[in-house]
């Protein structure tokens, strides 16, 4: 009786979506996105809003988790002496939270405005541009930002990701 329950069972079982394969990549805690970027309540709403991306093409997604570019990414250095590439987040009155992005997740820190200034970014590059993911988990990536992002549920093929 055990092996036709197991079969049927078996049998019934569905493998896992291209989003779902996506969203497994996404939310992975070590190489993942969530670390700096949030999708459907899941994530860390430190880096840019990904649903704007979400609206574009596969191959622009794919441009964009590449990108070395770091626009939003200042070097911070406290008053303490402590020196970082951040990101800045709310401000409230006279104090500034300030993302610190060489940990992961990023650490969080609260400091009056006048205990922080800012240079450009010299070094720290965009986590994912490092990766060497497959053509397919881009494509399960990709898929699942174009799903949580903008609700597009279609397929991407790997053979589109250059």
């Amino acid at each position: 009786m055990f092996w036709p329950l197991l079969l049927l069972f078996a049998q019934t079982a569905t493998p896992p979506t291209q989003i779902d394969r996506g969203e497994a990549i996404f939310t992975d805690a070590t190489n993942g996105c969530v670390s700096c970027h949030a999708l459907k309540g899941k994530g860390t709403a430190v880096g840019p809003d990904l649903r704007v991306d979400a609206r574009l093409t596969p191959v622009a997604i794919a441009m964009a988790i590449r990108s070395t570019v770091t626009q939003y990414v200042q070097m911070a250095k406290l008053k303490t002496g402590e020196s970082f590439p951040s990101m800045t987040g709310a401000a409230t009155g006279d104090t500034v939270e300030v993302f610190d992005l060489s940990k992961m997740p990023p650490e969080s820190h609260k400091v009056p405005k006048s205990d922080v200034s800012y240079s450009p970014n010299a070094s720290w590059k965009h986590p994912p541009s490092q990766k060497e993911w497959t053509k397919e988990q881009m494509a399960d990536l990709i898929a699942y930002i174009r799903y949580a992002g903008a609700g597009n549920r279609g397929k991407v093929d790997p053979d589109d990701i250059p």
